[in-house]
C-alpha cells in the first residue's frame, strides 16, 4: 500500500469509515494512566514510568486447532465478503505458546552478553551495565552457558563461552569491565555469536544480547550491513536482541539488526531503567518453550497474497513462508497477511488458504506439526459483511497497518515532510480510536482494547511533538521502540505509578 497517502489501502476490509474523524475516548491520558493501565517501554520518553514485565493475555475465539503444546488459530478480519469484485482482506495466523509449570521445563540459556565499553559508556552507564550483566548471571542455572564479549575499539572475549558453574568467577571478571575507546559494533555481535557457536544447539535458547550506546564507527557500520548480519545468525538458529542506551545511538542500525535477528529493541533513556530491562530479557530468555518454526501458508488460485505487514516472509506465487525463531510461554505471536480475493456468487463459500506450523518443542525435545484452514463466504449484502466481522482480528490487523503508517511517518519528518508525517500521525490516533470504540460499544475484543489504546495514545503523542526538532532525536528512538514493539509483539511493558509516585 502507498503509505505516503493519507488513505491506507485497508478502506475497503478495515476500514468504511477510517476517513471520517472519529471522535476520541472521552477521558484524558493522565486519568487513563493512574488507573494501573500498562504502557509499553517506547512511552518511556513521553511519561515517567516504572518499569515492569507484563506478557498480553488474549483469548483464541475463532478455529483453533491446538496441538499438544502450542496453540495455532488461523482467522480473517471479515470471514465474510461481498461479491462482485475484488476486495482485500486480512488473514490473521496466531501461535500462543503453552505454559512452563515448572522451572524444570525451561530449556538451557546459551547466550552472549554483547557490552559496549567504549569511552561513552563512562560513569553511570558502565556502572549500570555491569550491576545488570552480574544480576543477570547470578540467575543462571548450573546448565546455562553464558559468555560475555566487550567491545570499544575492537572486540574482545572476557568470558569465553561456559557452563555457568563457577558463577562467582564470572562476576569477578565484570566488576573489572572499565570504559574506554571507539565503537567497534560489528565485531562485538560477531564475536558474540562465534561465542554462543562453540555450544550451538537445537535443544537450548541461543541468543546474542547487545547493548551500545553509540554509534558504530569502527568496521562496517550501516544499519543494512548489521541487518544482513543479524538474517544471517537467525538462519543458524541464534536470535539477537539490542538495547539503545541513552539518545546517542543509531536507532536505524540498532532496530533493523533486532527485528532481521528476530529479538528484542528496546530504547533505554536512562541508565537506571538498564537493569530492569535485563531482567525482562532474561524473563523471555528462560521462558521460551519452542523453537525453530516452519509457517507456511497455501492460499487458493482465487486469492493473492499481497504482504506480511511488518515482516520479511518470502512469498513464492500462492506460497508465504514465514520465520520465527522463538516462542514464550504464554506469548501470542500473530502474523498478519494481507491478501487480494476474487469474489464468488452471492451464498458461495471458498476456502481461502491453508496453514501449516512445524517447531522444536523445547520441554519434550520432540519436531511437533499443526495445521489449520480458513474460508471465506461471499454476500450481497453489506450489512452481513460487518455483522460477521471478526472484531478481534479486525482489531490486530488495524494495530499493524497503524504501525506501517508509523514507520512512513518516520520517515517523511526525516525528509522535512513534517505536515504529512503529523497527518499520519493523526489518522492513527483517529483510527485505533473508532476501533477502540466500536469494541467497547460491543463488547467484543475485551483482549485487544489496551493494544488499541495504547497504540492511539503514542500515536496522538507523536503528532502533538513532530513539529519540536530539540525532541526529535528522542521521539523518533521512541517511534523505532514502538514500531519494534509492534512488529514483534515483544512482552516487555511499562507502568506508570500512582499519584502519590514522583
Amino acid at each position: 500500500m502507498n503509505l505516503s497517502s493519507a488513505k491506507p489501502t485497508s478502506a475497503k476490509p478495515i476500514s468504511a469509515r477510517q476517513g471520517v474523524p472519529a471522535q476520541q475516548p472521552s477521558e484524558p491520558a493522565a486519568s487513563l494512566l493512574w488507573t494501573g493501565t500498562t504502557l509499553p517501554l517506547f512511552l518511556r520518553p513521553v511519561l515517567r514510568v516504572v518499569l515492569m514485565i507484563g506478557a498480553l493475555s488474549v483469548a483464541l475465539t475463532q478455529g483453533t486447532a491446538s496441538a499438544e503444546q502450542i496453540d495455532l488459530d488461523v482467522s480473517l478480519a471479515n470471514p465474510m465478503m461481498l461479491s462482485g469484485e475484488k476486495e482485500i482482506n486480512y488473514l490473521r495466523i496466531s501461535l500462543t505458546g503453552f505454559e512452563q509449570t515448572a522451572k524444570g521445563e525451561r530449556a538451557p540459556v546459551n547466550t552472549a552478553i554483547v557490552i559496549d565499553n567504549s569511552s561513552s559508556m563512562s560513569g553511570s552507564k558502565i556502572e549500570q551495565a555491569r550491576k545488570a550483566a552480574i544480576q543477570a548471571v547470578e540467575r543462571l542455572d548450573d546448565n546455562d552457558i553464558v559468555s560475555i564479549v566487550l567491545y570499544n575499539s575492537s572486540a574482545t572475549v572476557l568470558v569465553p563461552a561456559t557452563k555457568a558453574t563457577d558463577r562467582e568467577s564470572i562476576i569477578e571478571k565484570i566488576r573489572s569491565v572499565k570504559a574506554q575507546g571507539s565503537t567497534a559494533l560489528f565485531a562485538g555481535v560477531s564475536k558474540g555469536a562465534a561465542e554462543v557457536r562453540k555450544f550451538l544447539s537445537d535443544e537450548s535458547v541461543n541468543r546474542v544480547i547487545l547493548l551500545s550506546d553509540g554509534k558504530a564507527n569502527i568496521g562496517p557500520s550501516s544499519p543494512r550491513e548489521l541487518e544482513q548480519l543479524g538474517a544471517s545468525l537467525v538462519k543458524e538458529g541464534i536470535s539477537v536482541s539490542t538495547l539503545g542506551l541513552g539518545l546517542g545511538y543509531n536507532e536505524d542500525l540498532m532496530s533493523r539488526l533486532a527485528s532481521a535477528g528476530s529479538g528484542n529493541h528496546f530504547f533505554i533513556e536512562e541508565a537506571d531503567d538498564l537493569i530492569a530491562v535485563f531482567n525482562n530479557e532474561f524473563n523471555d530468555l528462560m521462558s521460551v518453550v519452542a523453537t525453530e518454526f516452519e509457517i507456511h501458508a497455501r492460499l487458493s488460485k482465487s486469492v493473492r497474497p499481497v504482504r506480511v505487514l511488518g515482516t520479511k516472509a518470502n512469498i513464492i506465487g500462492q506460497d508465504i513462508h514465514i520465520p520465527l525463531v522463538q516462542l514464550y510461554s504464554k506469548q501470542q505471536r500473530y502474523f498478519v497477511v494481507e491478501v487480494e480475493v476474487t469474489p464468488g456468487e452471492p451464498n458461495e463459500s471458498l476456502e481461502l488458504g491453508d496453514v501449516s506450523v512445524e517447531y522444536q518443542n523445547l520441554v519434550t525435545n520432540t519436531r511437533d506439526k499443526l495445521s489449520s484452514a480458513v474460508n471465506v463466504r461471499f454476500t450481497d449484502d453489506e450489512s452481513l459483511v460487518k455483522k460477521n466481522r471478526n472484531h478481534e482480528t479486525y482489531a490486530y490487523c488495524t494495530i499493524q497497518i497503524a504501525n506501517e503508517r508509523n514507520v512512513r511517518a518516520t520517515a517523511l519528518r526525516d525528509a522535512g515532510q513534517i505536515d504529512e508525517a503529523k497527518q499520519l500521525l493523526n489518522l492513527n490516533g483517529r483510527v485505533l480510536a473508532e476501533v477502540e470504540m466500536e469494541c467497547k460499544d460491543l463488547g467484543v475484543a475485551e483482549s485487544v482494547i489496551p493494544q488499541l489504546k495504547i497504540n492511539r495514545l503514542f500515536n496522538s503523542q507523536q503528532a502533538q511533538g513532530i513539529e519540536n526538532d530539540g525532541e526529535w532525536v528522542k521521539n523518533r528512538k521512541s517511534m523505532r521502540a514502538a514500531q519494534s514493539y509492534n512488529s514483534a509483539q515483544q512482552r516487555y511493558e511499562v507502568k506508570v505509578p500512582d499519584s502519590s509516585s514522583k
